[in-house]
């Protein structure tokens, strides 16, 4: 049954008409256009749909949308400002973490959850932090070089 859900998305007010039970990713994918947010697995173990819902890395696949209403969803997309990249996805580029791309938005805003918690991380939280997200491509060493630039260029904020 279709129920009105509201939410912020990207900074943005949302409201649709859908059924509360599907998933956040299908919605924010096939209803909202984002495709930013990847379908990897589906059962919230590669990391690849992660998004932020009030500044927690959650797994898209498995939030069921009315789950996020009244809450603030970031994806992938809303995360650079003005033009500008966030300081994660640059340094995901200059660090060359980005091989096929595909895990890309995931690891970003998981990193992203990561440094508000923990905003100087040794190399060994950010093993540990971003250990449930997958790359197929094994460019964890880039990766975690990649936060650890983001995380002294932020000097210990999450923007």
């Amino acid at each position: 049954m279709n129920e009105t859900i509201e939410f912020k998305l990207n900074g943005a007010p949302v409201r649709i008409e859908t059924d509360g039970e599907r998933r956040l990713l299908s919605v924010l994918r096939a209803d909202l256009g984002l495709t930013g947010t990847k379908y990897g697995c589906g059962q919230s173990l590669c990391g690849s749909c992660t998004v932020l819902v009030d500044g927690k890395a959650r797994r898209s696949c498995s939030v069921a949308v009315r789950d996020v209403r009244g809450k603030e969803v970031v994806t992938i997309e809303g995360l650079a400002r003005d033009g500008a990249l966030h300081p994660l996805q640059k340094a995901f580029l200059d660090a060359g973490a980005i091989q096929c791309g595909f895990c890309t938005p995931g690891m970003v805003l998981a990193a992203h959850a990561l440094l508000r918690e923990k905003p100087h991380p040794t190399r060994e939280e950010i093993v540990e932090g971003m250990e449930g997200n997958l790359c197929r491509c094994g460019a964890y060493g880039r990766i975690v070089d990649a936060i650890a630039a983001a995380a002294k260029e932020m000097g210990g904020g999450s923007r």
